[in-house]
């Protein structure tokens, strides 16, 4: 296998305060909850929390439509609930990469469904042609083609997450 860099990490750097200056702003004079969705998501919301000049409480959502098999579901499952109470609060869904829509659509679903006055989602990667379900991300890093997309807290069989930049994993 052999990787090709995408996107660079000054690239990702560089967008990643652009991202924070407009969520802070959008958020401006609320409550706001950063919620990461895991695993991939995780350095994403590092970095994306570092580079926000404002108070946030952070919490996790971990979801799964695979179940034990290689192949969507169709079915989302919570494995794990966020602890916070998100009554009133803005939250931000931050989410590694959105391909098909379907998770994401849920995890919005579940966190309007807790009371959250205002629920926006921030994805570091989208790819909107491989879309199934509408949705379009309010915050969005990289928009890239369909190609199997590895680094930066994304995997292949839990390997690569801890590349500073995303690469085309290619056999």
């Amino acid at each position: 296998m052999s990787l090709h860099t995408l996107i660079s990490k000054d690239s990702i750097d560089t967008r990643i305060r652009e991202l924070a200056i407009e969520i802070t702003r959008d958020f401006e004079g609320q409550e706001l909850i950063v919620l990461c969705v895991l695993k991939g998501a995780v350095l994403f919301l590092t970095d994306l929390i570092r580079a926000m000049d404002r108070d946030l409480a952070i919490d996790f959502i971990q979801v799964s439509s695979y179940g034990s098999e290689k192949k969507s579901s169709g079915v989302v499952t919570i494995l794990k609930e966020p602890q916070l109470d998100m009554h009133g609060k803005g939250v931000v869904i931050v989410e590694d990469i959105i391909d098909s829509g379907m998770s994401i659509r849920e995890v919005c679903r579940y966190i309007e469904s807790r009371g959250a006055a205002k629920v926006k989602v921030a994805s570091f990667l989208d790819k909107p042609a491989a879309r199934k379900y509408p949705f379009v991300p309010d915050y969005i890093g990289f928009t890239i083609e369909p190609a199997f997309v590895v680094g930066y807290g994304l995997d292949y069989a839990e390997r690569y997450r801890n590349l500073p930049e995303v690469a085309i994993l290619e056999e």
